[in-house]
């Protein structure tokens, strides 16, 4: 880049030339003074601290696959199909009040063995374990987390049950006409199938809700947020039901679980998980997430 000389009208000086001589010494000594002002800002404390869960939709862990799918369609037919001989059957026959009564028969047992499952797979077990094993781990990181159960798509919440339910149903299907019979099957098997669902559900508030669910879970034919929230605070050993949560007070007031524990734990020499103490976080956070 070429320099240009720099032309002015007037012959440049330095500027202390037009300082006198005496006064230039004075010069050494100016001093320039800079005030800063600096504000600070209060920190939020925890009451006003507002923490905005981080989106897990794109989590493939949560996101349901094509084998999901397929249980949870398999599961749902052979649910259907033993309905369909119950009804059918009822109809041949014009007798309602016997497969009626087996069916509250299947949903009621059908909450105790939700909370029998949901007990054991809690307190007992890892992801090494046969069968189960993926499912222990799963609620394993649903404690540490619950609200992440309401991210996971419908039919990874529902594949495992489904699959369970497919190879439990199938048989009796072929097996079996009787509309009694199946009157229970068929209400038991699809209360098994969808207690995960009615369990995301339990960890949902009303204004997100469907309003037929909220209706149900209000009437008390599907637990409820309020019927769960127990087990999701200290000592986390209670409220294990999560069809309709009808058995959740009478084995806690009866310490069921609890004798059950002992039980194992003098036969076996196995402590369970809720004896450990577990970490602050095995709570359900309504106001402020940890996760």
């Amino acid at each position: 880049m070429a320099v240009v000389p720099l032309q002015t009208k007037h012959t440049l000086r330095r500027i202390t030339n037009n300082i006198p001589t005496s006064y230039r010494p004075s010069l050494l000594r100016l001093r320039f003074t800079c005030s800063v002002t600096t504000t600070t800002k209060s920190r939020p404390t925890r009451e006003n601290l507002v923490i905005v869960n981080p989106p897990l939709s794109r989590d493939t862990a949560l996101q349901s696959t094509w084998s999901h799918r397929l249980w949870v369609s398999a599961g749902c037919t052979t649910v259907f199909v033993s309905f369909a001989k119950s009804i059918t059957g009822g109809f041949g026959s014009n007798l309602w009040l016997e497969p009626a009564l087996a069916g509250f028969a299947g949903y009621i047992l059908a909450d105790l063995g939700s909370g029998a499952y949901h007990w054991a797979t809690d307190n007992y077990g890892d992801k090494s374990t046969p069968l189960v094993g993926t499912h222990v781990q799963d609620s394993l990181d649903h404690h540490e987390c619950p609200w992440t159960i309401t991210e996971r798509q419908f039919a990874n919440n529902l594949h495992f049950m489904a699959r369970g339910t497919t190879l439990m149903v199938l048989p009796l299907d072929l097996a079996f006409d009787d509309h009694v019979f199946h009157g229970f099957v068929s209400t038991f098997a699809f209360c098994v199938l969808f207690c995960q669902q009615f369990h995301v559900w339990a960890h949902g508030t009303k204004s997100e809700l469907p309003p037929l669910v909220v209706a149900l879970q209000d009437i008390g034919l599907i637990v409820s947020r309020e019927r769960h929230v127990e087990h999701h605070r200290a000592p986390y050993n209670k409220n294990y039901c999560v069809v309709s949560g009808v058995w959740n007070k009478v084995l806690d007031e009866s310490k069921f679980f609890e004798a059950l524990e002992m039980v194992v734990y003098l036969k076996l020499g196995v402590k369970p998980r809720s004896w450990t103490n577990p970490n602050s976080e095995w709570r359900e956070e309504t106001e402020i997430s940890k996760c």
